[in-house]
C-alpha cells in the first residue's frame, strides 16, 4: 500500500511533471472508482492544473480553488506515468485502468489497480474537504506544529495497541501498515503496547521515531519517478515484509503476525523482550 512518503514522492513528481499543464481529456476504465458525479469528470476537460498537495494519503489536482481531482491509490493501486500517453482505448472491465488522465503535451497518467479487491477512489470536487477521507484526517505528523506535545495529547485516554493507533488515519494521517511496523521497531515497542499506558520516555522514543522514519523515506522518495518509488520503499524497510531475515539492528529472526487481510512484521529482541507474539493465524489452523 502506498503511504505518506510514496505519496509524497508522487505529489513531488506531480508538482515538477504536471503543474501547469493543462488537462485535454479523462477515461474512466472503472466507473465504481469514481465516487463523485458533480461535477462530472469532463469539467476537467480544459482545465490547468494549478498546484499538487498531499492531504495524508490522497494526492490533490488542483485546478485553481474551486475545481480538484482528488485520488487514493488503497491498498494496490498506482501511478503510472507516461510522457507519451497511450492513444489505445481504455475498456473497461479489461484491463487494470482505472481512470486516465491526458495533458495537452501528450503525456499523462494512468490510475491503476491490481487484484480483485478494488478500493481505489477517484474524486471531483469544487473543494477537497468534500471527500469524507480528507475531512475526518488527523494531523500530518511531518508538519511543524505536530510537537511531542501534540502527539503527547493524542496518546491520553486511547486504550488500544499503538500499531493500530499509528494507522488510525483520523489520529496521524499518512502512516499505513509498513511504516507502523518500521516506527515501532526503530522505537524498540511492541505493537501490543496500550497507547495511554506508554510512559514520558516511550513517548519520547516514538515520537523520535516516527519523525526519522518518516523524514528519512520522503527523502528516499524525493526525486524518483513513479516507477522507481516501490522499490525505493522496498530497500528501506527494516522489518516490514522482512519474515525470516535477520534483524540488522541484533541478528534475531524478524517474525510476523498474520490477519485476515494483512501481516505485520517486528523483532523478538528488539520489541517484545525476546518474545514472539502469538501468531493468530497458525493458532487458529492448530485447534
Amino acid at each position: 500500500m502506498p503511504e505518506m512518503p510514496e505519496v509524497q514522492g508522487l505529489t513531488a513528481f506531480l508538482t515538477e511533471r504536471a503543474v501547469g499543464r493543462t488537462i485535454i481529456r479523462t477515461s474512466v476504465g472503472a466507473i465504481a472508482a469514481l465516487k463523485t458525479y458533480d461535477p462530472p469528470n469532463t469539467a476537467l476537460h480544459g482545465a490547468v492544473i494549478t498546484a499538487a498537495t498531499r492531504r495524508g494519503k490522497f494526492i490533490v489536482l488542483s485546478c485553481g480553488d474551486d475545481l480538484h481531482l482528488v485520488f487514493h491509490l488503497a491498498k494496490a493501486g498506482w501511478l503510472r506515468w507516461y510522457e507519451t500517453l497511450p492513444a489505445t482505448p481504455i475498456k473497461p472491465g479489461k484491463s487494470p485502468i482505472a481512470v486516465r488522465v491526458g495533458l495537452d503535451d501528450e503525456s499523462g497518467f494512468d490510475l491503476t489497480e491490481a487484484g480483485t479487491k478494488k478500493s481505489l477512489a477517484v474524486y471531483v470536487v469544487r473543494d477537497p474537504e468534500e471527500v469524507p477521507g480528507i475531512a475526518r484526517l488527523g494531523p500530518d505528523p511531518l508538519d511543524e506544529s505536530f510537537t511531542r506535545e501534540v502527539f503527547g495529547g493524542l496518546l491520553q485516554g486511547r486504550r488500544t495497541q499503538i500499531k493500530g493507533l499509528l494507522r488510525d488515519q483520523g489520529v496521524i494521517a499518512g502512516i499505513g501498515n509498513a511504516y507502523s511496523d518500521e516506527i515501532l521497531h526503530a522505537a524498540r515497542m511492541s505493537p501490543y503496547a496500550i497507547a495511554d499506558k506508554l510512559g514520558d520516555e516511550e513517548i519520547d522514543r516514538l515520537y523520535a521515531a516516527m519523525r526519522t522514519t518518516l523524514t528519512d523515506a520522503v527523502e528516499a522518495a524525493s526525486g524518483k519517478p513513479p516507477a522507481d518509488l516501490k522499490d525505493a520503499k522496498r530497500r528501506g524497510m527494516q522489518v516490514h515484509a522482512r519474515r525470516g531475515e535477520t534483524c540488522p539492528v541484533c541478528g534475531d529472526t524478524i517474525r510476523s503476525v498474520f490477519f485476515a487481510d494483512r501481516s505485520m512484521e517486528y523483532c523478538p529482541t528488539c520489541q517484545t523482550g525476546g518474545k514472539p507474539l502469538a501468531d493468530r493465524r497458525l493458532s487458529r489452523l492448530l485447534k
